[in-house]
């Protein structure tokens, strides 16, 4: 190996982790199809004639906004889809060009979907706290995708592994946010008596930033645990025997 040859190690999967990644991708499949599917077959003014929240937030928005709304959520939802094939070892090394292909078409998916998603955060229903938390989640989004990217043009396989892996985390806020606002509506209207639309008024001022920032942190924490059980490759040169 050269000075400049940087090795790749090989991440082994475990009970812990396969279980965690059929957990993630399920998840995300069920998201990924069912979350964008009303408003696929529905108008924003009929859902919000059915009082649906989100509809009834854009249904009088200027048209800008309303593509820049159904940009994001069928963008958002492909690269839901696709990022935990991103993840499958067996897929990856059993078709490499696949791999490359699929990366491609999540990772424009991401940067038309956290462009739009820029768009749509002075907008949202959560108010001054939706746009500071849903806006850095774009940005972070649109950033870890990008440094993605470069690594791996660089061929910095252990880098690109562990930005996507942030990279995902984000993306799978698409999951979290609708678990976060489950949770805390059915606790409200259960243990407070709240009635259904205050508490999810209330649910959504918290998950800007609930619905990503323990995505985060759990992600870190992973590759901090990785990185322990796999040391770095060091870049080094060998010494001629």
């Amino acid at each position: 190996m050269t000075l400049t040859e940087t090795a790749t190690t090989t991440w082994h999967s475990t009970w812990r982790t396969r279980t965690a990644f059929w957990w993630m991708a399920l998840s995300a499949l069920a998201i990924a199809v069912f979350a964008p599917l009303p408003y696929a077959v529905n108008s924003l003014a009929d859902l919000a004639a059915q009082e649906q929240p989100l509809a009834t937030n854009y249904a009088g928005r200027s048209s800008a906004v309303q593509l820049a709304f159904y940009l994001h959520i069928a963008c958002g939802g492909l690269a839901l889809l696709l990022s935990p094939l991103q993840f499958a070892t067996r897929l990856r090394l059993r078709s490499l060009t696949a791999h490359r292909a699929v990366g491609r078409v999540v990772l424009v998916a991401i940067a038309l979907s956290g462009l739009a998603g820029l768009v749509l955060a002075p907008h949202n229903a959560a108010g001054p706290v939706g746009t500071a938390g849903f806006g850095l989640l774009a940005l972070l989004w649109l950033g870890f995708a990008a440094t993605a990217f470069r690594v791996i043009r660089r061929r910095d396989v252990t880098a690109h592994r562990r930005w996507m892996v942030r990279t995902f985390a984000l993306t799978y806020a698409a999951v979290t946010l609708r678990l976060w606002l489950g949770v805390l509506t059915t606790v409200q209207i259960g243990v407070w008596g709240v009635d259904g639309d205050t508490a999810f008024e209330r649910a959504y001022l918290l998950v800007p930033f609930l619905s990503w920032v323990p995505n985060l942190l759990v992600a870190e924490w992973y590759l901090a645990v990785r990185r322990r059980a796999v040391p770095d490759p060091l870049t080094r040169s060998v010494a001629a025997p």
